[in-house]
């Protein structure tokens, strides 16, 4: 790779001021770099900084905190809000003086690579002699000025869920210029401060379509606001298992499913004879954790009634990361008709008077409003940030590739001296991106080398198989480690030259569920 060779002396930009961008800052920090963060916005915190009011963390406080950085004592809430867990992350980044490396109101335009005689991935090893050009627009002058900044490697932490929204495709003619009422996108919608939202939607006949974090909160709010006399309807196309808490029939949810012996009746990339036998004699038994789950989730929001049970399994949904925690109350005001359910079509389009859904001989879905909950194209954010149309394949894949094709969820081997970190989901975002960022920071400072292409390519390939084995099939492209991060941590340590058994004792090794707090030092 590139000669990061511990003088320090080599330039790396970071693209984004969210958690994963705040953890790469701190890491090449620590290991004496000095990093220049780009920042859209004028504050940090990414997606929080622009999350609907009422949005809470959608897994306990423990499994969402930095390693070296505890949650205040004076945080009490296990699902803190969204002010609160902006407060943190505006705290750690203080704490370890990371503003003063922050440029905000840059937006990067593009990067491009000069090649330093490499080739433009035509190599057998993973790094180049080139410099990458970081076209920059400062989006505070009326006429905005744009910059190029030359660097020696990039960092790009873009995130999923930001900026370009994904909208679904209408029949002809059926598209929202056929609505008389207004269409927005749910990040329109969480820009708005809590006074605005509410005025925004009062009064009106409000229909939300989507059935994640996003569409539950904002259905949460619209039947807070207009209660049963203009109940909110939501539209489902695929039923999820929505958690209404981590306590399934009292037992802790991560006893089930976070901890080392749970992975042991997965399949894992690369596992080895013995495991992969033992995953097949343990099948039964994870086909039973998963049923006990799903009774659970059944019994407490009454699925069945209201014509929401999924037809896949947990296992599936966590393996898919698209598990999300059910707001406080949601299916009492469903009950009361504040919230009402509406399994819809694969496909909707729009009347005058609103929705209307194929193939069913049904009266359009009358609404004023309609709000699509759709959620982002992060792949199309992610591939055009760079100039070169090669590289922009390189990171859309194949067409029967499962996700972006990343070693380590970080490293694409044929992109030279740049990782991306936070685009790869899991059970808890911030712990994943921080034991990325101090994994390649140990690899920015020499500590260990990356394979060849050719292994790298590989062991994607493993990890591409096993997304595809185990995810929802609607979810398989989203990157997810959610089911096996214990074995994806492990990886990196043994990289690091880290010991990957991280608890004391055999009991807890086993069967007690893995967490940020293991990682420290």
């Amino acid at each position: 790779m590139a000669n990061f060779d511990g003088r320090k002396k080599e330039v790396i930009a970071i693209i984004g001021g969210g958690i994963s961008g705040l953890l790469a800052c701190k890491y090449c920090i620590s290991k004496g770099f000095d990093p220049i963060v780009f920042e859209s916005e004028s504050s940090i915190g990414g997606v929080w900084t622009k999350t609907i009011g009422s949005t809470k963390l959608q897994t306990p406080k423990p499994v969402y905190q930095f390693s070296d950085f505890p949650w205040p004592d004076s945080v009490t809430q296990v699902f803190p809000d969204q002010q609160m867990v902006l407060e943190y992350i505006e705290s750690y980044a203080r704490h370890f003086d990371l503003f003063t490396h922050i440029h905000f109101n840059s937006k990067v335009l593009n990067l491009n690579f000069e090649d330093g005689g490499s080739g433009d991935g035509e190599w057998n090893l993973w790094g180049g002699k080139g410099k990458w050009n970081v076209t920059v627009q400062d989006t505070r002058t009326i006429s905005p000025q744009i910059q190029t900044y030359q660097v020696d490697f990039v960092v790009v932490c873009v995130g999923r869920f930001s900026r370009v929204p994904n909208m679904p495709e209408f029949p002809q003619n059926k598209g929202p210029e056929a609505f008389e009422g207004e269409v927005i996108h749910s990040m329109d919608y969480s820009k708005m401060d809590s006074s605005t939202a509410t005025n925004f939607v009062k009064g009106k006949q409000v229909a939300v379509v989507g059935f994640q974090k996003s569409g539950m909160d904002i259905a949460m709010e619209c039947s807070t606001v207009n209660g049963v006399e203009r109940p909110c309807t939501v539209l489902i196309r695929t039923p999820h298992w929505n958690l209404p808490d981590y306590f399934p029939w009292g037992l802790n949810l991560g006893y089930l499913f976070l901890n080392r012996f749970s992975e042991l009746m997965v399949h894992k990339p690369g596992e080895g004879f013995l495991l992969s036998l033992l995953a097949t004699i343990l099948s039964p038994l994870r086909w039973a954790f998963s049923k006990y789950l799903e009774s659970y989730i059944k019994h407490k929001h009454q699925l069945a009634k209201h014509g929401m049970v999924p037809e896949h399994s947990f296992l599936n949904e966590l393996s898919s990361c698209s598990v999300s925690l059910v707001p406080e109350g949601f299916y009492e005001r469903v009950e009361e008709g504040s919230i009402k359910l509406v399994k819809k079509a694969e496909s909707f389009g729009f009347s005058k008077e609103g929705i209307v859904l194929e193939g069913h001989a049904t009266e359009p879905i009358k609404s004023d409003l309609v709000i699509l909950a759709t959620g982002f194209n992060g792949l199309d954010n992610l591939k055009h940030i760079f100039q070169s149309k090669n590289y922009q394949e390189f990171i859309a894949g194949s067409d029967d590739s499962a996700a972006v094709p990343l070693y380590r969820e970080c490293i694409h081997p044929r992109i030279p001296q740049l990782a991306i970190i936070g685009f790869s989901e899991s059970v808890s975002n911030l712990h994943t991106s921080e034991i990325r960022c101090r994994w390649l920071g140990e690899l920015l400072d020499g500590k260990f080398m990356l394979p060849s292409i050719k292994v790298m390519e590989k062991d994607i390939a493993e990890w591409d198989k096993y997304k595809k084995r185990y995810s929802y099939r609607k979810y398989y492209r989203r990157s997810c480690i959610g089911a096996l991060h214990i074995w994806y941590n492990d990886q990196l340590c043994k990289d690091m030259g880290w010991n990957p058994k991280r608890k004391k004792g055999l009991w807890a090794e086993w069967f007690e569920p893995y967490g940020p707090m293991d990682y420290i030092g």
